[in-house]
C-alpha cells in the first residue's frame, strides 16, 4: 500500500508542471515532466515485480494438469 500512495503522490506533484508546459509551453517544465515519469516508471516496474513474486506464491483455485 506504501507504494501505491507514493506513486499517487508522484502523479499529484506532476500536475502544476504539466499545466505549465500545456498552457504556457515552458520547456523546463516538460523535462521535468519526463523525469518525473521515468521516476513513475520505475516506481510502477518495481510493484509490477512484486505483485508477479506474491502471486506465485497463491494456490491455484482450480488444480491444473499437466498436458
Amino acid at each position: 500500500m506504501e507504494k501505491l500512495i507514493q506513486l499517487i503522490d508522484m502523479i499529484r506533484l506532476m500536475e502544476e508542471d504539466y499545466k505549465k508546459f500545456h498552457e504556457q509551453h515552458n520547456r523546463k517544465a516538460g523535462i521535468r515532466l519526463r523525469k518525473k515519469l521515468q521516476e513513475i516508471r520505475t516506481l510502477a516496474k518495481t510493484m509490477r515485480d512484486e505483485i508477479q513474486e506474491t502471486r506465485q506464491l497463491f494456490e491455484p483455485k482450480i488444480p491444473r494438469g499437466k498436458k
